[in-house]
């Protein structure tokens, strides 16, 4: 059995472009056509050629270049926005004049002011007058799911009577619930005189959070031409997100029987086109196209992804233009997943060097809001620098106090191999220098610092810093390696690295990794 389609209707440029704050210009309105284009849109609502010349001109332009998609105007039941949408649509290669008229009592009284014959009346001169310009007319009952039945009804067979061929059926103000909507798309289809002579759509505002979920249940109940935006922008709370809409198609073929001719594979592109010159940026946990989509941080869904990814993934990324899925490090991550990373990053760890590296990691994960690879690449380096040196000594805890015109203060305390702890503190010229002089109170040894560098290892503020210092004693040179948040804290960690090396090589004699010849 042939499977049926859904008209997309995408209203970004017209509907979207009304959001406040969100002006475009003819330039970037064509970006976006091109765009969606691109994805294989049904129609693309250019704008409302009478609202201003600015919109004139950017429908004018966008059906002389856009092929493939048909292009349609807004249009009030005016002879004048009707007029204006012919000639602005007059190169355009499958062009549509939408015309829209409130219907509902409380527009029908307190805006338009008129009696149910005039909005009729109304309605059907001016589908009469746009047929004169072209075939393809829609007309949308403002406010239709809040307009009385029996009233729509009428409205709608006059309409069709004319000559409209798409009857959109909008919930201009969010109002309704996907229940009812679904049993007001079943009552006009099987009420509504002629209604098979016109495609059914469905135009949902988002005020209650419901425009996508009343689309569905009206492409349930058979309508079949889908009106949204890109990200769901529009008036107010916006309108039915069009990526979400079409990956529900997707996803649930199952469930609904119906698809779309969207190319799903150019939605991101388009979501960050949108995005970028509306200013508008997508909310990290938005369906299909937020940052969080497709990332995965809960140890448990981690593991469960490795495993199979559909066990926590109904979507393929790279159905919508994502490059793949990803493993979110964080606080709420467990072993498999940072086992994972390790092996990508060319690292096979034993159960015990995992072990290490996993408490490290969790301690880092409480300090940083976002870890990267680079950030387990350094806790890595760090526990193989920890291992290299056999630990006869180990950092336990480490405080410095700095003050403008004070001598600088640092306090350590260390473990030794016997799992003694030592404690010291000492001055310096600086808060690092305060801690090595405390830390060579506890060794014993007068170590000279000849190098000291610092490199960040990772993004952002809470960037990871990597600290290296080369040192010497009795001639012999070392290099030790610490990392941590806490630029002081790298530091020690560094220094503990090298006289461990120190001390192990004065006991064993031999030439040890790290150690650099003498002049």
């Amino acid at each position: 059995m042939k499977t049926e389609k859904l008209i997309i209707f995408d209203t970004t440029l017209r509907d979207g472009e009304q959001c406040p704050g969100a002006s475009l210009n003819i330039q970037e309105k064509l970006e976006i056509a091109r765009q969606l284009s691109l994805l294989r849109v049904d129609v693309i609502e250019a704008g409302f050629p009478a609202a201003s010349p600015g919109d004139f001109e950017s429908v004018k332009q966008i059906a002389n270049e856009i092929r493939g998609s048909q292009v349609a105007g807004l249009a009030r039941a005016l002879e004048k926005d009707i007029e204006a949408n012919a000639r602005a649509l007059e190169k355009a290669e499958s062009p549509r004049i939408h015309i829209f008229l409130s219907t509902s009592k409380t527009h029908r009284v307190h805006m338009v002011q008129k009696a149910k014959e005039e909005i009729i009346d109304m309605a059907v001169k001016s589908v009469r007058f746009a047929r004169k310009y072209c075939d393809d007319i829609e007309f949308s009952p403002m406010d239709a799911t809040r307009t009385e039945k029996e009233f729509l009804k009428d409205a709608l067979e006059a309409v069709i009577d004319a000559g409209a061929t798409t009857l959109n059926i909008p919930d201009t103000v969010g109002y309704t619930i996907p229940g009812e909507f679904s049993e007001l798309i079943h009552y006009l289809k099987g009420n509504v005189s002629g209604i098979e002579k016109a495609v059914i759509s469905v135009h949902c505002h988002n005020d209650l959070g419901l425009a996508v979920a009343n689309s569905l249940a009206a492409v349930q109940a058979g309508a079949r031409q889908v009106e949204c935006t890109i990200n769901g922008i529009g008036e107010r709370a916006g309108n039915a997100a069009m990526e979400e809409i079409v990956m529900a198609l997707k996803t649930r073929k199952d469930f609904f029987g119906i698809e779309s001719g969207i190319d799903t594979r150019h939605i991101m592109s388009c979501s960050k086109l949108v995005s970028s010159l509306t200013g508008f940026f997508v909310q990290r946990n938005k369906a299909v196209v937020g940052k969080n989509a497709f990332a995965h941080e809960s140890g448990i869904h981690q593991h469960g992804f490795l495993k199979r990814k559909d066990t926590f993934e109904i979507m393929n990324p790279h159905d919508v233009g994502v490059e793949e899925s990803e493993l979110v490090m964080g606080k709420h991550s467990g072993r498999n997943a940072l086992q994972h990373v390790c092996k990508e990053l060319g690292y096979d760890l034993t159960q015990k060097e995992l072990d290490a590296v996993f408490d490290e990691f969790k301690i880092l994960a409480d300090e940083k809001k976002e870890i990267f690879e680079d950030d387990i690449l350094t806790l890595i380096q760090k526990q193989r620098w920890t291992q290299e040196s056999l630990n006869t000594y180990s950092m336990k805890k480490i405080k410095s106090s700095f003050e403008t015109g004070a001598l600088p203060e640092g306090s350590v305390e260390l473990v030794s191999r016997d799992g003694k702890s030592h404690t010291a503190t000492a001055t310096g010229d600086g808060p690092v220098d305060a801690v090595y002089n405390a830390i060579d109170k506890i060794t014993g040894l007068a170590c000279k610092l000849l190098d000291y560098q610092v490199m960040s290892k990772t993004r952002g503020k809470d960037a990871q810093g990597e600290v290296t210092v080369r040192v010497s004693h009795d001639n012999r040179e070392v290099i030790g390696k610490g990392a941590g948040v806490n630029t002081v804290e790298a530091s020690g960690f560094a220094y503990i690295n090298a006289i461990n090396k120190l001390l192990i090589k004065s006991k064993a004699g031999p030439v040890e990794a790290g150690e650099m010849p003498g002049p």
